[in-house]
């Protein structure tokens, strides 16, 4: 992957997630920024599972959306912005652990449209275990108004 003038990407991804109310409501933190690949951590909350007390599979799909866009993010210049137009996702395993951790890298850059890939993993006791994976397209915007940043 080739690096585009991104400016000071790391600040712009930490500027813009903390501005992620979703993130925020269901205590994600940004713990891994660099270009091309982002990872967010999550602490278990029996307030984030569904009904067998697992972890949900949308805070699963909304927190790899998240890492996947903001790997995205941090490879385009730095006056354009990113929005999810599609995503796959595979539950591969039960959401059990003490915390998650949720990374997205780059699979393919462009001017238009990044493809990146997510994974989830569930933390606790041995080694962290695959629970989901995610491919996401996005869009690079520009001069569109209301989405900046």
């Amino acid at each position: 992957m080739t690096e585009a003038d991104s400016g000071d990407f790391r600040a712009r991804i930490r500027t813009s997630f903390e501005r992620q109310a979703a993130m925020a409501t269901i205590g994600a933190e940004l713990t891994r920024v660099e270009h091309g690949a982002v990872e967010i951590e999550l602490p278990f909350d029996v307030k984030l599972t569904q009904q067998h007390g697992i972890l949900h599979a949308g805070i699963i799909a909304a927190a790899l959306d998240s890492a996947c866009g903001f790997a995205a993010y941090s490879v385009i210049d730095p006056s354009a912005s990113i929005l999810t137009i599609e995503f796959k996702i595979n539950l591969m395993s039960p959401g059990r652990g003490e915390r998650f951790l949720f990374r997205g890298d780059v699979t393919k850059p462009g001017t238009t449209i990044i493809v990146a890939d997510g994974r989830g993993y569930a933390i606790g006791d041995g080694p962290a275990k695959l629970i989901a994976s995610m491919t996401g397209t996005m869009m690079v915007i520009r001069g569109r108004e209301g989405i900046s940043g």
